[in-house]
């Protein structure tokens, strides 16, 4: 069978189903640069437009795994483990949920991304930090993971190298929304960083890719699938993205938020709930307890005894950043210059979100990029947001705005208020778990 580039597009163009040789040498022509831009922008779409079955799905992720280094933990003495958010707005779970992984037993190697669209990257919010570094030399990054238990970190130049490639054709190329490529991209990765098991977050609503359920599903369902067929254990949470996941959608802010939650001041939110529920899957998978209900426990103790802030500030000080972060952050995170509350002119209760735009107000503060290049101010964003269903009354603040000029702080007020619906009812009670897929 041929393996020229623009026979495989054909093929795949007609319907047809590749196979696992075919797959593989279009990648190995993608990475080596023997498939040109165009091949690559005609692949994508071909995939777009026909899919890929699951045995297609598995042979396209390991061939991408396979485009670069995979790395070996053999050395370590406990369960090699990671979660992989799909996205969102006020998502800074990885954060909290890597070092309480860690302080229960498991080691964490954690490879995230800058943000997306309208959602924020874990790497954008950890550059707040003074001296951290998303980079490290591998060296340094297995010692982190071996003392620390965790180490969240950037992709490097050897993992997955196909995968950057692609995406990068995806995203201007009106493909990125490929339940195949979405899937290929996030495994090939994480099968890269060498782990045993792996929980997915895939986010579900208004502040998500996956608005509807049954899309979320799917995507749920072909991830875990798909890791499963390539080898590794994995399991899926579907969560709710029709709100901000924390009270904060930013860099710094986001940061200030994980502290305060190692600290023991985010007790009984719905983030505290998605953090533990996630950590409690982590340690299921990984072997470290029995069921979920244990793990859970286990999981929250971490939490409360101030093992995980120990795990997260051992992290931080060994990639470089402030080892007394956690005792002062106020004196080392960056401030905007301007912060100002946006107070209701209504009274009611919050009755809505426009998650999504609240992402892209950030974006147009300066909080995130419209072109890969471009830096960011890591300083503005929203925080102290009201969960939906407060009653408010007129004057009560819905949140606050860190911008960098007073008239920026203005407008963003404006945008905040906006952005939420008031009503003369509460909503239905929050339930952030929306489902959970195994196989």
């Amino acid at each position: 069978m041929t393996m020229l580039p623009q026979e495989t597009i054909r093929r795949k163009r007609d319907g047809e189903a590749l196979t696992a040789e075919e797959i593989g040498a279009f990648i190995a022509a993608l990475t080596d640069g023997r498939a040109s831009e165009g091949q690559v922008a005609a692949f994508a779409m071909a995939v777009w437009f026909r899919g890929m079955d699951a045995r297609e799905t598995v042979a396209l992720t390991e061939a991408m795994r396979d485009s670069g280094e995979v790395l070996d933990w053999r050395d370590l003495d406990r369960p090699v483990a990671d979660k992989h958010s799909t996205g969102g707005v006020g998502d800074n779970v990885s954060l909290m949920l890597a070092p309480i992984a860690a302080a229960c037993g498991l080691a964490v190697p954690m490879i995230s991304g800058r943000g997306l669209g309208h959602t924020g990257g874990t790497l954008d919010k950890l550059e707040s930090i003074p001296g951290y570094t998303i980079t490290p030399p591998p060296a340094l990054f297995r010692k982190t993971v071996k003392e620390a238990g965790c180490a969240i970190i950037g992709q490097t130049a050897d993992l997955a190298p196909a995968d950057r490639r692609l995406y990068a054709v995806r995203d201007v190329t009106a493909t990125v929304d490929s339940v195949p490529l979405i899937t290929a991209s996030i495994l090939s990765k994480k099968l890269a960083a060498g782990l045993h098991s792996l929980v997915l977050d895939v986010k579900l609503g208004n502040g998500a890719f996956m608005t509807s359920r049954p899309d979320a599903e799917r995507l749920a369902r072909a991830l875990v699938e798909v890791a499963n067929g390539a080898g590794l254990r994995a399991s899926a949470l579907i969560t709710d993205m029709n709100q901000p996941l924390a009270d904060a959608v930013g860099n710094v802010v986001e940061i200030e938020n994980c502290i305060a939650f190692l600290s023991g001041e985010k007790a009984g939110t719905r983030l505290e709930r998605i953090v533990l529920s996630l950590a409690a899957e982590m340690l299921v998978s990984g072997g470290i307890e029995a069921d979920t209900a244990a793990a859970h426990e286990r999981a929250h103790k971490a939490l409360s005894d101030g093992r995980a802030a120990e795990a997260f500030s051992r992290m931080v000080r060994s990639l470089g950043g402030p080892g007394d972060l956690l005792d002062n952050p106020a004196g080392i995170l960056s401030k905007a210059p301007i912060i100002l509350p946006a107070t209701s002119e209504v009274a009611g209760y919050l009755a809505g979100c426009d998650t999504r735009g609240l992402g892209t107000a950030v974006i147009e503060m300066g909080g995130g990029r419209t072109r890969p290049d471009q830096a960011i101010d890591h300083r503005v964003g929203f925080d102290r947001l009201r969960p939906l269903g407060t009653r408010i009354e007129v004057g009560d603040e819905i949140g606050r705005v860190h911008a960098q000029t007073l008239d920026e702080a203005i407008a963003g007020v404006a945008r905040l208020r906006a952005l939420y619906t008031i009503g003369d009812t509460a909503p239905l009670p929050d339930y952030p778990i929306v489902g959970r897929i195994s196989e």
